[in-house]
């Protein structure tokens, strides 16, 4: 949570300026839904309707379709439940930043917590007032199930692509594991470089495959697998016996055992 206390939150507020928190949250780095245009469009809403924004409660990468995870919308509903707060009034982009559940009710719940303590919530990008009519109840419910039907439809569509993807063979995250290395590729499979640990692609179009690497971790992997199989040693004696010879881990450190060989 970022604070923005200005020099007027010390009790007077400049002018009759109502106090408001702003509630942000980004999932992905579309820019629309940037943290910092979400706040200009929250602060600009502010100045027509005689606000000012001195608390902020930012979630980061982070995806709207649960609570749990939304650190900041706890806090900001748990501060509200306090009773204990500043602001009068909490600014959200629009309703689909409030959150993208799968069960409408659920949005409607948190807002409601708010508005039960005299808070109400403003989506200062829609083209409607949250004034508790119906017309607005009709609508926030409407937009409420698109926002969990977009989720829905756009996890279905992920889905498909990343298992299009590893049926091609291609690597969709994560580390390679000791012995192999990423190779980066371009849109027609020609190789690019070797992506180093912690090196990402940046080119959307391009590929990642596993490759054999470098042939001295291959040599070590024949001799975990033979020591393991062939000789029926114990994980933790085959740690001890890499380590022994001086042979480091994927992460250039000694090698260890914790349910199970650790690579890295």
């Amino acid at each position: 949570m970022e604070n923005e206390l200005n020099a007027s939150a010390g009790g007077d507020y400049a002018g009759a300026l109502i106090p408001v928190a702003q509630y942000v949250r980004k999932s992905t780095d579309h820019q629309k839904y940037s943290t910092e245009n979400q706040s200009e469009a929250n602060r600009a809403y502010a100045v027509v309707h005689g606000m000012e924004v001195v608390l902020t409660y930012s979630d980061e990468g982070v995806s709207g379709l649960t609570f749990e995870k939304r650190d900041a919308l706890k806090r900001l509903i748990l501060d509200v439940q306090g009773g204990n707060v500043m602001f009068k009034a909490i600014l959200v982009y629009d309703v689909s930043r409030w959150g993208r559940y799968q069960d409408v009710d659920e949005s409607a719940y948190y807002e409601f917590i708010c508005r039960r303590t005299g808070i109400a919530v403003h989506y200062c990008a829609e083209q409607f007032e949250n004034d508790g009519s119906p017309f607005a109840a009709l609508i926030k419910g409407w937009k409420r199930a698109m926002a969990g039907e977009y989720s829905r439809e756009l996890s279905v569509k992920v889905f498909a692509g990343q298992s299009r993807l590893a049926r091609r063979g291609y690597m969709l995250g994560g580390f390679a594991g000791y012995g192999l290395r990423r190779l980066l590729v371009d849109q027609s499979g020609v190789a690019k470089c070797t992506l180093a640990y912690g090196e990402r692609k940046s080119i959307a179009t391009d590929r990642v495959l596993l490759v054999p690497g470098p042939p001295e971790e291959i040599a070590t992997l024949r001799s975990i697998f033979s020591m393991f199989v062939r000789e029926k040693m114990h994980e933790r004696r085959i740690a001890d016996i890499l380590n022994q010879r001086g042979i480091k881990n994927g992460f250039s450190r000694p090698w260890r055992y914790k349910n199970g060989l650790a690579p890295f």
